[in-house]
């Protein structure tokens, strides 16, 4: 493990979408807490608070602009129009991977341990290039919320999906690993199955996470189940293999039970033409099962063994477009100057 030099450069990505309501305190919280690190040499004072508006329909962007203009380490980039958490996330990261040494997701609603941030950076100077954020226990969710979410990790485990338990995308990534991270192009976005996938060094950190701070989830149960369909069809062959196991049991209880018409037909015991008519159906059932199973397979195994662990050439022109996340009609990072 190499160690890194400290006082790296700190990037902090926060997407938003309708935080209208949490972002002053969200960016008051912030600004303590790397104004404190700077303080102590922890981090570099060209660190950032970076936050991805995802096209809010509220004042959302407003703030951030001003914000900006009060203190110029809030710095802001605004996405075209709604892209989702995940792309708004992946958006921010891959913007500011050039100008730091190590980025921080979290969320804008403040259920992140902000304190926790030290003990991340911690890590990543001990030579961690990817820390986790680990909840070490849910007595802030209600039962449904605790029930699913813990279903949702074993589910993920049982499928054969490389995901930390109880990660959801609080953590840190250094310049390195995100580089990486660029040359996957995987367009329904699961970055809690991504970034274990790139590999290198990676360490955890617990923390206990608090109650929204204020507005409302924007994880309905309906996003909630599309998210956890996203990351078991983008990183598990295993439900293709039940439609070929299911697939290999109905045609072989079809010919069990075509030697058994058979005998009944033999001693007469079968109305003429049911015999055939039964088994058709079942061999034929099972027969489709099975060839569908096989040519997922062979997708299967494609998609994960060209896509997910082999790179994709960053000068691969076929790879642009796929891989557009969303179009950043306004921005003020990076020294940039603010844009309508």
């Amino acid at each position: 493990m190499v160690e890194q030099e400290r006082g790296g450069v700190l990037y902090l990505v926060i997407p938003c979408y309708n935080e209208e309501e949490v972002l002053p305190e969200t960016s008051k919280r912030l600004t303590a807490k790397l104004g404190a690190m700077i303080e102590m040499g922890f981090i570099s004072q060209d660190s950032k608070i970076v936050f991805v508006n995802d096209g809010s329909k509220d004042r959302t962007w407003q703030l951030i602009r001003q914000y900006h203009e009060e203190n110029p380490m809030i710095q802001g980039i605004n996405l075209s129009r709604n892209k989702g958490h995940q792309n708004a996330l992946l958006a921010g990261l891959m913007t500011v991977k050039e100008y730091c040494d190590m980025a921080i997701s979290m969320d804008a609603d403040l259920q992140d341990d902000v304190d926790a941030i030290d003990q991340f950076v911690e890590k990543y100077y001990e030579g961690c290039e990817v820390v986790y954020g680990v909840r070490s226990e849910r007595k802030t969710d209600s039962f449904f919320k605790r029930a699913s979410a813990q279903s949702f990790y074993k589910l993920m485990l049982h499928m054969g999906v490389e995901i930390v338990y109880n990660h959801a995308d609080y953590r840190l990534m250094s310049r390195r690993a995100l580089d990486e991270m660029e040359g996957f192009k995987e367009v329904n976005l699961f970055l809690r199955g991504i970034v274990p996938l790139i590999g290198f060094q990676s360490g955890v950190v617990t923390y206990e996470r608090h109650e929204r701070f204020a507005g409302e989830s924007k994880y309905p149960l309906k996003k909630m189940l599309n998210f956890a369909f996203d990351g078991i069809t983008s990183f598990s062959v295993k439900p293709i293999r039940m439609v070929t196991t299911l697939g290999i049991i109905i045609f072989a209880i079809s010919i069990l039970m075509l030697i058994y018409f058979l005998i009944t037909w033999c001693i007469g015991w079968t109305v003429p033409g049911w015999t055939s008519i039964v088994v058709s159906v079942w061999a034929i059932g099972g027969l489709q099962l099975l060839a569908i199973g096989i040519i997922g397979e062979y997708i299967g195994k494609r998609d994960f063994e060209e896509v997910y662990l082999l790179w994709v050439s960053k000068e691969d022109p076929a790879v642009g477009g796929e891989r557009q996340r969303g179009v950043i009609d306004g921005l003020f990072s990076c020294g940039k100057e603010p844009t309508e």
